[in-house]
């Protein structure tokens, strides 16, 4: 999949910015690429880039409006429709992470073939995946997990593979969601792939590699979220996982979407150990990766040392203060692995 570059991000009229998390992802890792916004009236969502109209972005040399939105079973509203259509006839690609393929509505098909416009189903692969089989293979893999979804997976692997490079360490990105995928320009929305498949898919995109090479999974979910466990699970098996990161969010006391209370760390810690040691004893965790921006500097600070002494392990927001103390923890406990 060849996505033309740059971007015009679509916005809708998302009523938060976690709503619009993958043209937020976009945006803060592939700057760019990204040269405006188009939002309609309502939207609580702000990149703080440019709002610019269609025959605006097209001036600035856009080619693709991406669909930068994140919603509970990955619809398309009705009224974008038209905005959308409308992009097309103007002479843009389109591109989606939404699980409901672009193609599919007769509306904008029609536009795309009638402008010969491209539509990029970026959630969506054409690759078929095998079950997964669950025997170790060689090369070190990490993988993010989560007290729920949406607490900083994606931004904490990217991190990783940023610092961990920067030490002098062997280590790749691999997307598992519409955003990373956006990001890096490979891997699969483990989401939108059949159950049965997705412990097998996540195998596919992280294989054999040499001994002493990182793959870090982007993780999805969470094993205590009721609506994405049975996702998070498939991703956990098929990763196999030598180490994992937990990541949090403080300020939230449900899960994103439904009345769960949110887990401790401690029981995912416990859980991700317990079910990851089907397909990799070894398993353990390396660190807490939190989503501090609610708090002050002082109270952020001070948090992440009470985690780090009570858990025993180092305990960072990557965007905020970096993750050296991570990469440290990682190559402390793996020197002579």
């Amino acid at each position: 999949m060849q996505i033309a570059t740059p971007y015009l991000m679509f916005l809708g009229d998302v009523p938060d910015a976690l709503a619009a998390k993958t043209a937020y992802g976009i945006k803060d890792w592939r700057p760019e690429w990204c040269i405006g916004q188009m939002r309609l009236p309502g939207c609580k969502a702000d990149l703080g880039i440019p709002d610019l109209t269609l025959p605006e972005a097209l001036a600035k040399g856009c080619r693709t409006l991406v669909v930068g939105v994140v919603n509970a079973g990955g619809v398309l509203p009705d009224h974008w429709v038209k905005e959308i259509v409308a992009a097309i006839e103007a002479g843009f690609d389109v591109a989606s992470g939404l699980h409901v393929r672009l193609g599919a509505v007769p509306a904008i098909a029609e536009a795309a073939a009638k402008r010969g416009s491209k539509l990029h189903d970026v959630r969506h692969s054409s690759e078929t995946f095998p079950t997964g089989k669950g025997t170790r293979r060689p090369g070190r893999r990490l993988l993010t997990v989560g007290t729920d979804c949406s607490v900083g997976k994606k931004y904490t692997t990217l991190a990783l593979e940023k610092g961990m490079r920067d030490r002098g360490l062997d280590a790749d990105f691999r997307a598992t969601g519409q955003t990373g995928v956006f990001i890096s320009g490979r891997g699969v929305a483990i989401d939108a792939v059949v159950a049965d498949f997705i412990s097998g898919a996540v195998e596919t995109i992280s294989p054999a590699a040499a001994p002493h090479h990182w793959d870090l999974i982007e993780g999805q979910g969470s094993l205590f979220h009721p609506s994405f466990a049975g996702v998070s699970l498939g991703l956990l098996h098929g990763a196999q996982p030598d180490a994992f990161v937990v990541c949090h969010e403080p300020t939230r006391t449900t899960m994103r979407g439904v009345a769960h209370p949110l887990p401790t760390i401690r029981q995912v810690i416990d859980l991700t150990a317990q079910l990851g040691a089907l397909t990799n004893p070894d398993i353990r965790p390396v660190g807490i990766a939190v989503n501090t921006q609610a708090l002050a500097e002082g109270e952020a600070r001070a948090l992440l040392e009470a985690l780090s002494a009570e858990h025993g392990l180092p305990a960072t927001d990557p965007v905020r203060f970096g993750v050296e103390t991570l990469v440290d923890r990682i190559v402390a406990d793996f020197a002579e692995a």
